[in-house]
């Protein structure tokens, strides 16, 4: 079976039982302020999971687009992806444990569907702790549908049990479906630790909320929310040791083997997988507006598409590639994902645009080494570059340690390895702690600064389009209970002026104290009444629209103020550049 027949398989099967399809959500999260990128299909569904009312009803289901930057460095392996879709559905407050498992059970070994034999999966339950009992439900229900009690585990909760996604919120236990994948019959004991044993689905139960105390208290709306990797389950399906070998990757690879000029070798090598993984990863980030820069998603992606330029020249490629390997992306999954083909343009241009700066970096790199070197006497033995000046030229040129040690060898120098990886050890250690601080919080995220927050970002876009011009549109935001980050196309940097302007339109909104106002209504009737509309193909076919006097109308699911005297007064900190042609303002309210 193939991942597009996978795709359609699982939509119709919950379709079939009574979910509506949502539509898959870009890859930058709309307002949750924990994750630079959409991670799993249930960060666009935060505030239903919480208790709002979704306009598509309680049973849900996707395919959804994700990125997770936590093992870019050990991509090329057989396993790991930065890019890939996850199948989801979802029960907000309607069906538990029992449907759930069984629709899992049923889609897996049922005929009609993935037909894989009970003898070749076994399964995991939660096995309690202080904070929450075994989860003996799952497990009888298991008992119940035919597996054998040695075929399920009792692990304990850092194995099944999920969330919440920060310090408090709602959490639960899980229980994960695993594969054989080692080949003929499958033991008869299962064993979690033993990785021939694939996980391949995920389903958990939403049923405490951790609460600041530390305490683990019933949720009043318990919800499912389930996760299963197209790759891996393709891969499965088709015998393959690695998702690498299916026709996911192939015209990549077959692409880059035309450049080449070369013959399809019989395994392909690191350097090859993470030149395919990243183009296409590169590809999905800026179909959702993203281009490369120096901060947040923008510097992920300029890591991306360069890490993916450097294991071409050491697989023995110094032509241009990556708008090559763009397009093909494009042409494999526009019939998907149509934002791919709306934006190829923009991918393509940006694709060259960054190819061509990062041989002006690798210049500037080159000429630092050479200086390096020049600094040290013909006459010294031990010929040394210091970690901390190869980490330098890593940090601030983007110049990777290969080249460097390549570089140094050739003057029969060496490099310090040890003193570099330390160093860049530290700055990793740094940049996570940063990360950690930026980025806390998570689904319980929903109070009521949060929720006035939110609100302003209405308030501010509907400003800046209103002082700079109906192109503005927004290209992301990140809000915390302390302040907003709000990303928007614009190509100039703002002039003091104009970000008084905008401030003053904000504040005046406040002190009118509109009521907000919510609707739902078909998608169509919320374009012609004038919505706004951020993120192109991202909605159902209702919509909740959110209206701020005569000043503000946006299609939106996220949390608001009641009225805008709760805003009290806005606050401009900063107006920045983000990335190319787009602008970030940070701000605050002020009580």
């Amino acid at each position: 079976m193939q991942a597009k027949e996978l795709r359609k398989k699982y939509i119709e099967f919950f379709m079939k039982h009574g979910h509506a399809e949502i539509k898959s959500a870009p890859l930058v999260p709309d307002n949750d302020p924990t994750v630079l990128f959409t991670t799993a299909g249930m960060h666009p569904l935060v505030p239903y999971l919480l208790g709002e009312k979704h306009p598509l009803g309680r049973r849900l289901t996707n395919y959804q687009k994700c990125i997770r930057t936590g093992d870019i460095d050990e991509v090329g392996d057989p396993v790991h992806l930065t890019f890939f879709e996850m199948l989801g559905n979802w029960s907000l407050g309607d069906y538990f444990k029992k449907e759930a498992i069984n629709f899992s059970f049923e889609f897996l070994t049922g005929k009609d569907w993935l037909n894989i034999p009970l003898s070749m999966l076994a399964v995991t339950v939660f096995a309690g702790d202080e904070d929450a009992p075994f989860d003996e439900e799952a497990y009888n229900i298991w008992l119940g549908l035919g597996v054998a009690p040695s075929r399920i585990a009792k692990c304990p909760k850092k194995d099944n049990w999920w969330g919440p996604a920060g310090q408090t919120g709602p959490c639960g236990p899980d229980t994960e479906m695993f594969y054989w994948t080692g080949g003929g019959t499958a033991p008869e004991t299962f064993d979690p630790s033993d990785r021939r044993w694939v996980e391949i689905w995920n389903d958990v139960f939403m049923q405490y909320n951790k609460t600041a105390e530390g305490k683990f208290e019933p949720l009043a709306q318990t919800n499912v929310d389930t996760g299963m990797g197209v790759e891996r389950v393709t891969a499965i399906l088709q015998g393959k040791k690695s998702c690498y070998d299916t026709e996911i990757f192939k015209p990549l690879f077959d692409k880059f083997d035309e450049l080449r000029n070369i013959s399809a070798p019989a395994e392909r090598s690191s350097a090859e997988r993470i030149i395919v993984e990243h183009m296409r990863a590169s590809t999905f980030i800026m179909a959702d507006g993203i281009t490369p820069g120096n901060v947040d998603q923008a510097y992920v992606l300029r890591r991306l598409i360069r890490r993916a330029i450097r294991q071409a020249k050491k697989a023995g490629y110094d032509g241009k590639f990556t708008a090559i390997m763009g397009q093909v992306v494009i042409d494999q999954y526009s019939d998907v994902y149509p934002e791919l083909a709306k934006n190829k343009d923009i991918i393509i241009d940006e694709f060259n645009r960054e190819e061509e700066l990062f041989a002006h970096t690798l210049e500037k790199g080159t000429k630092e080494v050479e200086k390096l070197i020049a600094r040290v006497p013909a006459h010294v033995q031990n010929k040394i570059i210091s970690g901390k000046n190869a980490f330098f030229l890593y940090e601030t040129y983007g110049f990777p340690i290969e080249l460097t040690e390549e570089m140094a060898a050739e003057h029969g120098f060496k490099v310090d390895k040890a003193g570099f990886e330390e160093a860049y050890q530290k700055h990793q250690e740094l940049s996570r702690k940063g990360a950690e601080q930026k980025f806390k919080g998570g689904l319980a995220d929903h109070s009521e600064n949060t929720a006035e927050l939110h609100t302003a970002t209405h308030l501010l876009h509907a400003a800046l389009r209103k002082t700079l011009g109906t192109h503005v549109e927004q290209k992301g935001s990140n809000i915390t209970a302390d302040r907003l980050r709000f990303d928007f196309c614009h190509p100039d940097k703002m002039s003091q002026e104009q970000i008084d302007t905008v401030e003053k339109l904000v504040n005046e909104v406040i002190q009118k104290d509109f009521q907000i106002t919510c609707e739902e209504v078909p998608l169509e009737e919320a374009k012609q009444s004038g919505a706004i509309g951020l993120f192109g193909d991202r909605y159902g076919e209702k919509v909740k629209v959110y209206t701020i006097g005569d000043f503000s109308k946006e299609i939106c699911g996220g949390p608001h103020a009641p009225n805008t005297g709760k805003l009290k007064k806005f606050k401009i900190l900063k107006e920045e550049s983000s990335s190319r042609g787009v602008r970030r303002i940070k701000a605050v309210l002020e009580k």
